[in-house]
């Protein structure tokens, strides 16, 4: 019956609220972790039942973590409530740990030239050129990325169609360098890396199959390394400056909110800590009377 009734919650998730498939992992997995320290009808768990166990995770996980989890139950109960399987909703009182909001990182717009300043030699060289391009072009986040099909690719027009979370759609326009090194890979080196016949994907790995995270991620950190750049790097940091430099540059927070497909503002709000932050420290270093 337990296994039952998440596993028609996980159908819930896919078929009806059209989460992503990393999304409902995260989901599954909180669930069963859940149901495996519980080891009770979950329709019958009680208020205390789940602060016990909020207690026990909170000795071993980050606040993010469990408030994550807290999350999924709460969706979860709501599920069973809505297809009348339980009255029962030990959630209802039971609020989500406040956790400090950490800034995320950025690279300086100096350090994303020399991130982008790829040698093009082979049709690995035009391909990573692509990615990373539209990666800070475009904001767009990891998944989305490897997500791509060619056909989501407007050359004429020079935008990027993107189903992010949720499968909400949006269009994101392509700058000059992101367009070029787009066009290069699409029409001279793409078709290079087909292995066994061709397929829909826009970026495809060694093996010419639709590119991972984990490689994409790989990818990242070699052409990092060998750029000698020592800042803390991952996918979602070009994302992230991505947004931070279009702030500092002018642009509008909605503007902004729209190109990373963000449902709330308050999301997007974050990188106007970054540059507050910035402001100050060049302040305390440049002006006269800051130090």
């Amino acid at each position: 019956m337990q296994e039952q009734l998440i596993n028609e919650f996980i159908d819930y998730l896919r078929f009806e609220k059209k989460y992503s498939e990393n999304t409902i992992d995260s989901y599954k997995r909180d669930l069963q972790k859940a149901n495996n320290y519980l080891k009770k009808d979950l329709t019958k768990l009680t208020k205390k039942d789940i602060q016990t166990y909020i207690q026990t995770l909170s000795k071993k996980e980050s606040t993010n973590s469990v408030s994550r989890c807290i999350s999924t139950l709460k969706s979860f109960y709501k599920f069973l409530q809505l297809n009348k399987y339980s009255t029962n909703n030990p959630l209802i009182t039971i609020t989500n740990p406040k956790s400090a909001k950490k800034l995320p990182k950025v690279l300086t717009e100096e350090e994303i030239n020399t991130l982008l300043d790829i040698s093009l030699k082979t049709d690995f060289d035009y391909r990573n050129k692509a990615m990373l391009e539209l990666m800070y072009s475009s904001g767009l986040r990891v998944s989305e990325l490897i997500n791509l099909n060619v056909n989501d690719i407007d050359l004429k027009n020079a935008s990027v169609r993107i189903f992010g979370k949720g499968s909400k759609e949006r269009i994101v326009p392509l700058d000059d360098y992101a367009l070029e090194a787009l066009t290069n890979y699409i029409l001279y080196h793409r078709t290079s890396l087909f292995k066994h016949g061709e397929n829909n994907y826009l970026f495809l790995n060694n093996h010419g199959n639709k590119m991972t995270r984990q490689g994409f991620f790989k990818i990242l950190q070699k052409i990092a390394k060998e750029k000698g750049i020592k800042s803390e790097l991952s996918p979602h940091t070009l994302r992230h400056s991505f947004a931070t430099h279009l702030l500092k540059h002018g642009a509008d927070l909605r503007s902004i909110q729209e190109l990373l497909g963000h449902s709330d503002i308050s999301t997007t709000q974050i990188y106007t800590h970054i540059t507050s932050d910035r402001l100050q420290k060049n302040y305390k270093e440049f002006h006269p009377h800051g130090k």
